[in-house]
C-alpha cells in the first residue's frame, strides 16, 4: 500500500447513523479526499433489511457489537445486553425504526448549556428538514403549508407511515385519550404531547437505514474510500507547540496494522459507547483511569466517558381477551406462513412491523410543565427480548423517563481495543427516577382501566396490580427495566469553562487539533424521545460546520 493512499482530507470513524451522512456531505465536494472506516461488515444480511429483522439482528455477532452493561444496583443486580450496531448502518440497521425529533425544550437546553443558539430548535430544524422525505409531502402542492414549515421533501431520510393496524392498539389509543392524553397527528413539531402511531424510517415496507440513505449514493464517487470490517485502534498524535494535534489513525485492515494519515480533520462518529472508548484508548480521558492501564496520556480530558444517559423501559403485560393479538397469530404453522404470505406479496402486516407501532407522551405527575414519559405499545408479549412470545393473547406498554437524572459512565477495561469497554448506565440511581418509574406505572394502569379498553378484560400480568407503593413499584421497575438502546452524552458539548465538557459547541475535541465528534456521545441531556433522528441532525450540522472552517484556510 502506497503512501499516496493512505493520506486522506477526513477520516470518518463509523459508518453507522452519523457516519454514513457525513461521509455524504464531505464527499459532495470533489476536491475532499474522505476514508469512512466500519468495524462490521456490509449491509448485506436480509435481516437488516425486512423491519421484523430486528429480532434477529440484535444479539447477533454478524450485526451487533454483544455488549453488556456491568451489573446495575438500580436493577437489582442485573445486567442487560446493550445492542450497538456492527455493520454498514450502525444502529439504523438494526434500530426500531422510528422517527422521532424530540421536544423544542432538548434543544433550547443545550443552547443553554453551549452558550450557542445554533441548537436552539428553530436553527436545528433546518438540519431535520434538510436530509427529510416525508411520505405526506408526496403530493407536492397539495400538501398542507404548515406541514411544510415542519418537514422536508426529495431528502435522502425516507419517513413514511406504517403499513398495519391493530383494533387493539387502536382501542388502548382511545383510553389513552379518555385518560387525558390527546390525539396527535405529528409528534416532530416540537411539542410531541399525544397519541399516535409512530412514523417509521422505511420505504414501501423495507427499512431504510443510513447506509441505503446516504453511503451507497456517495460511494459512486471516486473520492470516498469505504474501509468496513476494519478495526481503528487507535487516534494518532504529534505534539505541536505544546498542543497535541491528530494526524491520522491506525487501524487493523485486511489482517494489516496500517496508519493511515490526515490532512484535515478525524471525525468520530463511532457512537456514545465507541467515541469515548477510542478516545480513551488513544490517550484522551481522565487521567486516573489512563494511569490505570498504562496508556500515555496525550491530553487528560476528564468527562470522557462520563455522563452516559439512557432511556429506561419499564414493560407492563396486560393479558386481554377477544383481541387480535401477535402471540396468537405467530403460534401456529399456518399463522406464521399467512403473516410470511402476506410481506412478501404486499410488504404490509406483522413482518413490515417497527419494534413498537403506537406511541405517546404525557405527563407522570401534574408536576410536569411538559411530557416528560414516552410509551411504546405493542400487540404483543413475551417475558424478554429473544423470548417466545407468550402463549396467551396480550399487549406490552412500555414506558420510559424521558428526562432521567442518573448518570453513568464508559471506561475502558484494557488498554487492548479488542476488549469491550465497562458500560455502568447506573439506572434508577436517583430519587427522581425512583418516583417517576413508580408513578408511571400508576398512569399505565389508568389507562388501561378506561372504558375503550374495558371490552378486552385487561389482566395486569406483570408488574402485578399486589404492588401498588412507590418502593414497591420502584423496586419493580428495577425487576423488569430493559434499556430502550438510546445511550447518549458521554462525550458531552459544554461551555469553555464547564470541565466536563469534552467538545466545545462546534463539536471540536477541547484541547487537541484535528479531531470532532458528531454522534449521540456530544448530547448534553438526552432528548425527549427517540434518538436516532436527532444524531442524523448533529451530524448534518457538523458537516456543514466542518465544510465551512475548511474552505477558510
Amino acid at each position: 500500500m502506497t503512501q499516496q493512499q493512505t493520506l486522506f482530507d477526513y477520516i470518518v470513524i463509523g459508518a453507522g447513523t452519523a457516519g454514513c451522512l457525513m461521509a455524504n456531505r464531505l464527499s459532495a465536494d470533489p476536491n475532499n479526499k474522505v476514508l469512512l472506516i466500519e468495524a462490521g461488515g456490509r449491509d448485506n444480511y436480509h435481516w437488516i433489511h425486512i423491519p421484523v429483522g430486528y429480532l434477529y439482528c440484535i444479539n447477533n455477532p454478524r450485526t451487533d457489537w454483544l455488549f453488556r452493561t456491568e451489573p446495575e444496583s438500580g436493577l437489582n443486580g442485573r445486567s442487560l445486553i446493550y445492542p450497538r450496531g456492527k455493520t454498514l448502518g450502525g444502529c439504523s440497521s438494526i434500530n426500531g425504526m422510528i422517527y422521532m425529533r424530540g421536544q423544542a425544550r432538548d434543544y433550547d437546553h443545550w443552547a443553554e448549556v453551549t452558550g450557542d443558539d445554533a441548537w436552539r430548535w428553530e436553527n436545528c430544524l433546518p438540519d431535520f428538514i434538510k436530509h427529510e422525505n416525508h411520505y405526506l409531502l408526496d403530493e407536492g402542492e397539495k400538501t398542507d403549508a404548515t406541514l411544510r414549515d415542519f418537514h422536508g421533501h426529495g431528502g435522502e431520510w425516507r419517513v413514511e407511515k406504517q403499513r398495519l393496524n391493530w383494533a387493539v392498539l387502536d382501542d388502548f389509543a382511545s383510553a389513552a385519550e379518555q385518560a387525558g392524553i390527546p390525539r396527535t397527528e405529528d409528534f416532530n413539531r416540537g411539542n410531541n404531547e399525544g397519541v399516535a402511531y409512530f412514523e417509521v424510517n422505511q420505504c414501501n415496507g423495507w427499512r431504510w437505514n443510513t447506509a441505503k440513505a446516504f453511503l451507497r449514493p456517495a460511494l459512486k464517487r471516486a473520492n470516498l474510500t469505504l474501509w468496513h470490517s476494519t478495526q481503528v485502534n487507535r487516534l494518532c498524535f504529534e505534539n505541536a507547540q505544546n498542543t497535541p494535534e491528530c494526524t491520522g489513525v491506525d487501524v487493523t485492515y485486511k489482517g494489516k496494522n496500517v496508519k493511515v494519515r490526515v490532512m484535515k480533520e478525524v471525525i468520530l462518529c463511532a457512537g456514545a459507547i465507541g467515541s469515548p472508548h477510542l478516545l480513551q484508548l488513544s490517550g484522551v480521558g481522565p487521567k486516573a483511569l489512563l494511569e490505570k492501564y498504562d496508556i500515555k496520556i496525550m491530553h487528560e480530558l476528564p468527562g470522557v466517558g462520563e455522563n452516559l444517559q439512557d432511556h429506561l423501559q419499564i414493560r407492563s403485560v396486560y393479558r386481554v381477551t377477544n383481541a387480535k393479538t401477535l402471540n396468537a397469530m405467530a403460534s401456529t404453522w399456518w399463522g406464521k406462513a399467512g403473516i410470511g404470505w402476506e410481506y412478501f406479496s404486499k410488504r404490509t402486516g406483522p413482518m413490515s412491523m417497527a419494534p413498537s407501532q403506537l406511541g405517546a407522551f404525557t405527563r407522570s405527575a401534574d408536576e410536569y410543565e411538559f411530557p416528560n414519559i414516552q410509551y411504546h405499545v405493542q400487540p404483543l408479549s413475551l417475558d424478554a427480548f429473544g423470548q417466545p412470545l407468550h402463549a396467551y393473547p396480550a399487549i406490552t406498554a412500555s414506558v420510559c423517563n424521558l428526562n432521567p437524572t442518573s448518570r453513568g459512565t464508559v471506561r475502558l477495561k484494557s488498554r487492548y481495543p479488542g476488549e469491550p469497554p465497562a458500560i455502568s448506565p447506573n439506572y434508577l440511581s436517583t430519587p427522581e427516577d425512583r418516583k417517576v418509574a413508580a408513578d408511571s406505572l400508576r398512569v399505565t394502569r389508568r389507562i388501561a382501566e378506561q372504558p375503550a379498553f374495558a371490552k378486552y378484560r385487561p389482566e395486569e400480568v406483570k408488574p402485578g396490580v399486589q404492588y401498588q407503593s412507590d418502593d414497591e413499584l420502584a423496586r419493580l421497575a428495577g425487576d423488569i427495566g430493559t434499556t430502550i438502546f438510546h445511550p447518549v452524552g458521554t462525550t458531552r458539548m459544554g461551555r469553555a469553562d464547564d470541565p466536563m465538557a469534552v467538545v466545545d459547541a462546534r463539536l471540536r475535541v477541547r484541547g487537541i487539533k484535528g479531531v470532532r465528534i458528531a454522534d449521540a456521545g456530544i448530547m448534553p441531556t438526552i432528548t425527549s424521545g427517540n434518538t436516532n433522528s436527532p444524531t442524523l441532525m448533529i451530524a448534518e450540522k457538523a458537516a456543514n460546520w466542518i465544510l465551512e472552517e475548511n474552505s477558510l484556510h
